[in-house]
């Protein structure tokens, strides 16, 4: 993992977050003033970028210079490194001075070391996330489709490329609508402006205004610094408003007078703001009825609907399945660091008569699932999971390959009994981890206490004296694999689902001997 940069010169300050970060496994890397942190920034174009930061913690006021020149200099050379800036109270003019710069947030002394750590740690995910989309924007094909009603879709885009006129994408839910949106933006005369996404449906109501408008310090409670919206966010370039059939009516008022003027207000401001942005909406839901049932303005589908695209369910585009499996495949390998896995013709087949009504998202979900719970590195038609091969009309117990089931070496030498334990039923996980049954859900005829009881009666009647050491493993190996699987293979995610720290589902994989081969 790449260290946290801490800058302060104040010993104990840096003192204090090295021993709480180490402590939840996160690697640091300290300075005394910002000429130190460009000297190692420098050397780090020269070295490994493993050595680069994974976030910037740095103090505002400091006797070699400012924290926010430090902050100006490093969003030029790591733009989507999160900056976090330690200010006192009296600084509060310099923290939003911060958020102008960009800061990720910023940390008032004195502070509560938890709740330090705990936006640190945001701010380790955030990165993560921004390493990711870098990845996929970099190496990955920006759309695939050869069905006609793509190539319809992808002769649109080409026609919009050098116009900044407003677009509205329809489509089912998991149908490729922000592809298409990010597409629009890349292939404008916006390209080398930012494009800023937003799920108007994803955000409460109460939040909305401020998110998409900003607001000033004291607008309401809570409201300490000024923030800028995502219109200001986007100016120059592309601002992505989907799920839009769901946005509030007052807001909608808000929303046709920006495109009709181009000017807006921050939440308890009173200059009005230009707005150089084009807007790209989105929605899964029949607008027309959403105006004639009233919840949607009439005025503002039309502002919205100067060109409509549509894009196809997946369903409609079958002859696309085979290439997005095997792109998704490749991806997902990426992802987790493991070799990618190839697919059966026969599996194959089996997609293609599949409905996907989560469509294309819902494909690369599966993929996912694939990665993770196949138990070989040819997919066979019977690996699939369970909605697939129902829709099939084959069994849900449909037999995996032979020896699936058994136990590596080093599960047996870290004590886990060499059967697996199912509980009640399910798949097995072969991830290069180690290959454990996944729960699959109690049967209709028993419950999962039903059969832990009979897994410790067999071990009883074998004359073990370690029964409740060798279930609480293979119980705590259990719940790690299957979270593990879920979250594919993300950890810090995955201890959060669970409730426990990351160091802990660190130690606990190495003490479970769950670690790669």
């Amino acid at each position: 993992m790449k260290p946290i940069w801490i800058v302060d010169d104040d010993q104990s300050i840096r003192f204090v977050l090295e021993k709480a970060l180490s402590k939840n496994g996160l690697l640091t890397r300290s300075f005394t003033q910002p000429k130190e942190v460009l000297a190692a920034l420098d050397a780090v174009t020269h070295e490994s970028q493993d050595s680069a930061p994974q976030v910037l913690v740095s103090d505002i006021r400091m006797p070699g210079g400012s924290g926010l020149d430090l902050l100006t200099e490093v969003k030029r050379r790591l733009p989507g490194l999160p900056v976090i800036i330690m200010t006192a109270f009296s600084d509060l003019d310099s923290a939003v001075s911060a958020f102008q710069g960009g800061a990720f947030e910023y940390l008032p002394k004195p502070f509560d070391l938890p709740k330090a750590v705990e936006l640190i740690r945001r701010a380790v995910e955030e990165s993560q996330r921004e390493e990711v989309a870098e990845d996929r924007a970099m190496e990955a094909p920006e759309m695939l489709g050869q069905a006609p009603a793509m190539q319809d879709v992808f002769r649109a885009i080409g026609r919009l490329s050098q116009s900044n006129v407003t677009v509205m994408i329809t489509g089912e839910s998991g149908s490729g609508k922000e592809l298409v949106a990010r597409a629009l933006h890349k292939h404008s005369v916006r390209a080398n402006g930012p494009f800023v996404a937003i799920n108007t449906a994803a955000i409460p109501k109460d939040l909305l205004e401020s998110e998409l408008f900003g607001h000033e310090r004291g607008a309401f409670t809570g409201a300490q610094a000024m923030r800028r919206g995502r219109f200001e966010q986007a100016d120059g370039g592309t601002l992505f408003l989907d799920e839009i059939g769901d946005m509030p009516l007052d807001l909608q008022t808000r929303l046709l007078r920006i495109l009709s003027d181009g000017n807006f207000y921050r939440v308890g401001g009173h200059n009005a703001i230009k707005s150089n942005v084009r807007v790209i909406a989105a929605t899964h839901q029949d607008l027309e009825q959403r105006v004639k049932d009233g919840v949607f303005r009439e005025d503002l589908f039309h502002r919205l609907n100067v060109i409509r695209l549509r894009l196809p369910p997946l369903r409609e585009r079958r002859e696309d399945i085979p290439v997005l499996t095997r792109h998704f495949l490749q991806q997902s390998a990426k992802q987790l660091g493991v070799e990618a896995k190839r697919i059966a013709d026969s599996a194959v087949g089996l997609l293609m008569g599949f409905q996907f009504p989560g469509n294309v998202r819902q494909l690369e979900n599966i993929c996912h699932w694939l990665t993770v719970m196949a138990p070989s590195q040819v997919i066979e038609a019977k690996d699939l999971p369970p909605e697939v091969l129902q829709h099939a009309g084959l069994p849900l117990d449909y037999p995996v390959s032979a020896g699936s089931t058994e136990s590596g070496p080093l599960l047996q030498e870290s004590g886990l009994s060499s059967r697996p334990l199912n509980w009640g039923g399910g798949d097995v996980i072969s991830t290069g981890l180690r290959d454990l049954q996944v729960m699959g859900g109690p049967t209709q005829a028993q419950g999962w206490e039903d059969i832990l009881a009979t897994e410790v009666n067999a071990l009883l009647q074998e004359g073990r004296n370690d029964v409740w050491e060798v279930l609480a493993r293979r119980f705590e190996a259990q719940l790690i694999l299957t979270t593990l699987a879920n979250t594919r293979g993300r950890r810090i995610e995955a201890a959060q689902r669970l409730g426990i720290g990351r160091n802990t589902i660190t130690r606990k994989i190495q003490e479970l001997g769950l670690e790669s081969n």
